[in-house]
């Protein structure tokens, strides 16, 4: 894909430096272009720098150290194909290699587990990236990483639902490592396929870009109302979508679990268990998280290789993410205003890049408006200081650590409720006592945040049936 076209001498009739520069669109390292820049390159020369548009390393100069194509701005950058199928290669081994070697056989990952394989998924995102910036030019690579930072934002907002569907149908947690990485694949096809038919409508129709920032505008007020109005996510809702409803009327389900299996035997007869409703109510929610996630992505690149990749990335370590996390995802209580923020932010960029490149015949006779176009410089700094800030304050936050502290107890209590009958005695009793501690600090909870407690609508239950288990088996 790069190859050295010559040395700057090109001794053996290789493009010179005077050629590089020379052509059309290229210009010198300050930018000219033109007559002034050099004489023309010959069709030879230009055909040996420039075979079959792809990007290649022109010869070491002195006054042009690093060479690509000047692009208008929008411009499409032409990747090869096989970037492409080199790409799409690595992220299928790194799906690969979840599956065969990390969830085949049922376990909880520990928190030093998650740590390294989280780390490893961030450090190869960044790795791309980089090679993104160092290849494609500043203005590719910052549209990259702000399109990663952005849709790992909103992967972190998936996890709470995952996280309440689970709860809902009482997923084991050895067995939850399957179903987020059924998510994350079904979620990669669902936004792989929307991105390629929004690619095709944004090439046809440039007005669509006022749609989706009116959508993503939408979503962000819709996000503040909740916010203001405190309503909360009905678990109940999220886990018997309609898609779940018509599978339990189509097909025989069982009440109880076998393993990891999405089916078994009853009386000799096959039978679905909940692991598949399960996952069919978290591929439900992943079509409606794409209608928010693609459009957003959009409004930051128009380049259908970074957004391919940047969801693609983002979504990649998910499941790492989700154990690391897990127990402080309550804490992130500011994390809808954040990403209501940006979404916001990002609907407003979409409509002035509309406005600026306006085609509709019926606004300003079908001609641009000349409106400020935001910089992805300014987009990348917008959104990293309001994630910034975003995390920070639910840190410090006294309500984030009573709700944590709230839904860490009912956690602690769920766990020692689904312990199998035969489980190890010693183990039992470390469960029990974990979750006494939770509900001892529970009582010296500030008085402001008592009726949180008094509100949630599983913890006195789950602490009752609890106790009422530890006694029976002590």
């Amino acid at each position: 894909m790069f190859a050295w076209t010559g040395s700057a001498e090109s001794p053996h009739g290789s493009p010179t430096c005077d050629d590089v520069l020379a052509r059309p669109g290229v210009g010198s390292a300050t930018g000219a272009t033109g007559p002034e820049a050099g004489p023309a390159p010959s069709p030879a020369a230009s055909a040996r720098v420039f075979h079959d548009n792809t990007l290649q390393i022109a010869p070491p100069c002195a006054s042009f150290v690093a060479y690509r194509p000047r692009l208008e701005r929008g411009q499409q950058v032409d990747i090869p194909a096989i970037v492409w199928e080199g790409t799409i290669a690595l992220i299928v081994a790194l799906l690969a290699y979840d599956f065969f070697f990390h969830i085949r056989k049922a376990h909880i990952p520990t928190l030093k587990e998650a740590a390294i394989w989280s780390a490893l998924y961030v450090g190869i995102a960044v790795a791309f990236g980089a090679a993104v910036w160092v290849i494609g030019g500043a203005e590719m690579g910052g549209e990259w990483f702000a399109g990663y930072i952005t849709e790992k934002a909103l992967s972190v907002d998936n996890l709470f639902v995952f996280l309440i569907i689970m709860s809902s149908f009482k997923v084991p947690r050895a067995d939850q490592q399957k179903v987020l990485l059924f998510g994350i694949v079904f979620a990669l096809l669902a936004r792989s396929a929307f991105i390629f038919v929004g690619a095709a409508v944004i090439n046809a129709f440039a007005a669509v870009f006022y749609i989706f920032g009116a959508i993503l505008i939408w979503t962000a007020f819709g996000m503040v109302k909740s916010e203001l109005s405190g309503e909360e996510e009905d678990p109940t809702e999220e886990a018997d979508n309609i898609i779940v409803r018509i599978a339990r009327k189509i097909f025989h389900t069982t009440d109880y679990y076998d393993g990891d299996r999405m089916t078994t035997m009853v009386d000799g007869k096959r039978h679905l268990t909940p692991m598949l409703l399960v996952m069919v109510a978290i591929g439900g929610t992943d079509l409606l998280f794409a209608l928010d996630s693609i459009p957003a992505i959009f409004g930051l690149t128009q380049n259908v290789f970074n957004v391919f990749t940047a969801t693609a990335f983002s979504l990649m370590g998910l499941r790492q993410l989700y154990f690391l996390i897990d127990g402080l995802l309550d804490r992130l209580i500011y994390l809808s205003w954040g990403l209501s923020t940006i979404l916001f932010f990002i609907g407003v960029k979409l409509i002035l890049h509309a406005m600026h490149e306006n085609n509709l015949p019926w606004l300003n006779n079908g001609e641009p408006i000349h409106v400020p176009e935001v910089g992805i410089g300014l987009s990348l700094s917008v959104i990293i200081g309001v994630l910034a800030i975003t995390v920070i304050a639910s840190l410090l936050s006294p309500k984030g650590k009573a709700v944590s502290l709230i839904n860490n107890t009912n956690r602690h209590a769920m766990t020692y409720i689904d312990l199998d009958s035969d489980v190890d005695a010693e183990y039992r009793e470390e469960t029990y006592q974990k979750m006494l501690v939770e509900e001892r600090s529970l009582r010296s909870i500030d008085d402001r945040f008592k009726h949180l407690v008094e509100e949630h609508k599983e913890l006195e239950k789950h602490l009752a049936e609890a106790h009422a288990l530890h006694a029976k088996h002590g």
